[in-house]
Formats: C-alpha cells, structure tokens, sequence
C-alpha cells in the first residue's frame, strides 16, 4: 500500500501504483493540511480582494473580476475551454502514474482543494478507472494544461451532468464516457469549488508522470545493456583489461566505476575472455564502461530531479496561511523539461553503441572469425542472410532516436496573449524520453539475440572454450525459449518474442531489477 503524504512519493511508487501493483490511501496529516487550505480558499472567494485563480479569469484574462456566484462556472469553463488535446491516447499506465503525482501534488495543503479531490482520484486508482488522455497539446507552461484538465473531465461535473462534457475512459478494459465508467464504479463525480479547476490542471504532472515511468525503467534498460555487452564480448572473445577497476578508480566517475564493476562480474569465470591475441579493443567494447557510465549518471540525476517534482506543489496560486495566496510559476515544466532532454540523450546513446556491437557481430571482418552475418557456416553464405536485417533494424531504431535526441526545452513558443511567453515543452520531452526507451529496448533484445547466436557458433567451432557461468545461464534460458535454428527463418518474430521475455521476466537477467 502507498500512502500519500505529499512528501515521500518514490519513483519506484509511482509505477507500481501506474502497473495497478499496489494501492493507494492518504495520510490523516495530510487530509488535515487540505482542509485547513480550503477554508483558506473559502475566506478569499467571500472578500472583495482579487486573488489570480480564485476569484479572477486565467491566464491573459487575470485581472478580471469574477463573482462569487459565478466562480463554480469559473472551474468548470476552465476544464471545458482546456480539454483540446489530440494524438493518439497516452498509455494507461501513464495516466495512472499522473493521476497518483496530481493527488500528491495536492494533499501537500498548498492547493486549497477538499479532501474529497484526493479521495476521488484515489478511488479511481484502486477501482480501474482510467481517462483517456491525448497525447498531444501540451506545452509543458502553465503546465500540462490540456493533458490534466481530459483527466479532470472525468472526475469533474457540474448542474448539468452532460454525458457529452463528461470526457471518456477506460473501465474493466472497455471504453466508455467518464460519466458511464464512474457510475459503474460507482465513484461520484464533483462539482468543483473555487480554485479547486486550477489546483487539477495547473502543473507539469503528467511530464513528471511520464519521466518517472521512464527513468525507472531506464534503469533496468542499463543492466540489460551491461549484460548484452558481456554476452558480445564472450561471443567476440572480448579484452577484460579495459574493464580493470584501477583504470576506472582512476578517472573516478561513478558510473564508469559501476558499469565496468557489472561487466567484470557477469563474465567472470570465462575462458573466452582475453583468448586471442589482441592487445586491445574497438570503441563498442572497449570504451562502453564510459558510455554505459555516462548513460547511468544521467539516469541518476534524472531520478533526482523527478523525485522532487513528483513531491511538489506546482499549482499557482499557493496558499501559505490564512489570506497569503502567492502567485508564482511552480507549474513551469523547465526542470522537468530540462533533464528529460539529458535523459533522452543517454538512452540514445545506449542504443547507438549496442547497434555498433551488433555490426561488429555481423561484420565477417570484424568479429573474430565467425560467419559474415552470422549464417551457420561457410556453406550457408548465400543461399542465407543470417542475421543481416537484424543489424539493418537496430540502425533504424538508432536513427529515428537520434532525431528524437534533439532538445526540447530549448524550443518555445509564446501563449496566451503573450502573457506565458517562454514555455518549456516538457511533455514533447517526456513522450520523446519514453520513446527513445522503446527503441532502446529493442536495440538490446536485438544485441542479445544476436549475441547468443554469436556465441553458439563459437562454443561449436570452438569447444574447449567456455563462457561465463552469469552468460552462461543467460543463454541457456534465452535458448529455453528460443532454440537455436540453423537457416533463415522469420528472425523478427523472434527477436519480439525475446523482447517480451526479457520485459516481463520470463528471461532472468541479472540485477534487472534496477
């Protein structure tokens, strides 16, 4: 069970919650925090000073005076005016992990929500009802504006209760209007009070969302990566002096230092390694404790940018006390934005230097003296292609990430009458961030299946070499799975059916769990 308290939500937690893992409920402190910030809301929207969200429009239209008996319209025009996203819809597990960071963005008591906003959102976690959110129209500034306020369409109603303005999601794998799929969990909808339209939708939640997801996956990504490496070197009858731990204790960059540590335990053991007489190796192998290290410092840093995001308040105004609303720009995505771009440069970069191994591999000049593309031997060259798409493939996967590679947040375009006039699309990023994960992802499967063919053709020309007992048991659970085949066949199928072995854990790799 996670309980929500505004301040310890963990990146781990949000996508066990997002893969429907665990539960969710919130702390008493922090219901206590809420209540005491509404009736803080409560005493503003009474009184005649004008305070930006509460009792004023939004955005260019700020400095307009909005009654007391119209500030429920207020809320709900804002959901409705707001709700033009388009795209394909996100991932469900995406709108889940944005939905538990807006709940605990919001019983930190900064908002001025009632509890019941929280509750709601709360129940729609643990009950399965999930909105259906497009992918695109967000800016990242004033936050994911569109993305949160399709969340909040579900959540949301008002006197009329109109099916049409009710939004759509998902309910026991069927699709539905909101209003249909929260009567049948018989979760009730809200009319929202003042400020409360502001508090759903103002925020980079679901940039943040999308990068916790990504960042925890990107850690088992990195393992994965370490492992395809060292299957490669076994399969290339690789060096092991680049990977000595003084060589890395000297230049002292931790992941460096981690990486090379990784390496050298998965091939420890091995004949293979150092068998040949090489002096040394290509950049692919040699230098990947470099790359790989890099790639996990960046990770890392991602992680500790995200935690704190997905523990903030990030709506505007504030409240801090009873008549203290400050307004301010927490819900600008530029932290988020910012190291998403770094984070998508480093899944790249893991998939890049994994495609040269699988050239390498392939390569009959540059792979040792196995077969050019890795048919099963001299007299299948020809009448077989071996693995030659594979490679063909995982450069594709590598040029569509590199373009995806390109920084975001340093493109901006001003809104709203030029009153939010530098915007830091973050949620461009964090979809971009995710999808550079996909293509990684398939990149490494490609390697592993590649190197384990690699390295059954070694073992059979070469019998009185063994590898690894770590590689060793990684290739005969890949081979569980996938038996060797000597002619061509529909390789794709299998390099998706390994991908999926490796996602799920059919195919045990090790420290996979990140």
């Amino acid at each position: 069970m996670i309980e929500l308290n505004g301040n310890h939500l963990e990146i781990k937690d949000v996508w066990s919650v997002a893969s429907g893992k665990e539960v969710v409920t919130v702390s008493t402190e922090a219901i206590q925090r809420m209540e005491e910030s509404h009736g803080w809301v409560e005493k503003i929207s009474n009184g005649d000073v004008p305070v930006y969200g509460i009792n004023t429009g939004f955005g260019i239209f700020a400095d307009k005076k909005i009654s007391r008996e119209d500030t429920r319209s207020l809320t709900r025009n804002l959901i409705l005016s707001h709700s033009v996203g388009m795209g394909d819809p996100l991932p469900p597990e995406m709108v889940r992990a944005a939905m538990l960071v807006r709940a605990n963005t919001l019983v930190k008591g900064y908002s001025g929500v009632r509890p019941i906003i929280v509750h709601t959102l709360i129940e729609m976690l643990n009950k399965g009802v999930t909105p259906i959110v497009p992918s695109q129209g967000s800016m990242g500034s004033s936050g994911d504006l569109g993305p949160l306020s399709h969340l909040a369409l579900v959540v949301t109603t008002d006197k009329n209760d109109l099916e049409s303005d009710s939004g759509y999601a998902l309910y026991q794998s069927k699709q539905m209007t909101g209003k249909a799929a929260m009567a049948a969990a018989g979760i009730p909808r809200l009319i929202l009070g003042p400020k409360e339209g502001l508090a759903m939708n103002n925020g980079a939640t679901f940039s943040a969302a999308i990068g916790a997801v990504t960042t925890n996956e990107a850690s088992r990504l990195f393992h994965a990566a370490n492992l395809a490496l060292a299957m490669t070197m076994e399969a290339l009858q690789g060096l092991s002096t680049a990977f000595d731990e003084r060589i890395h204790l000297s230049r002292g960059q931790l992941g460096q230092i981690k990486t090379a540590a990784e390496v050298r335990e998965y091939l420890a053991g091995s004949s293979l390694i150092g068998s040949t007489a090489r002096v040394q190796d290509a950049y692919s192998l040699r230098c990947a404790p470099q790359v790989h290290g890099a790639s996990w410092d960046a990770i890392v840093h991602t992680a500790q940018i995200l935690s704190r995001e997905i523990n903030a308040a990030t709506d505007n105004p504030l409240l801090f006390g009873e008549g203290t609303a400050l307004s301010g720009g927490n819900f600008h995505g530029e932290p988020v934005g910012m190291v998403l771009d770094y984070l998508t440069i480093a899944l790249a970069e893991l998939g890049a230097i994994s495609e040269r191994r699988i050239f390498r591999l392939t390569d009959g000049n540059l792979n040792a003296g196995l077969p050019s593309m890795l048919v099963d031997g001299p007299k299948a060259a020809g009448l077989n292609s071996g693995l030659m798409m594979c490679q063909y493939t995982a450069a594709s996967l590598v040029l569509e990430s590199q373009t995806l590679s390109m920084p975001d947040t340093v493109h901006s375009l001003p809104t709203s009458g030029g009153q939010e006039d530098h915007n830091a699309n973050s949620m461009t990023a964090a979809r971009h961030a995710y999808q550079v994960l996909q293509n990684s992802w398939k990149i490494i499967a490609i390697e592993l299946f590649t190197a384990s063919r690699g390295l059954d053709i070694r073992l059979r020309t070469s019998p009185e070499f063994h590898a690894s007992p770590v590689i060793e048991k990684v290739h005969r659970n890949i081979r569980e799975i996938l038996p060797y085949h000597a002619d061509d066949r529909t390789w794709g199928a299998d390099v998706e059916t390994l991908l999926r072995s490796v996602m799920d854990g059919t195919i045990s790799l090790p420290n996979l769990e990140g």
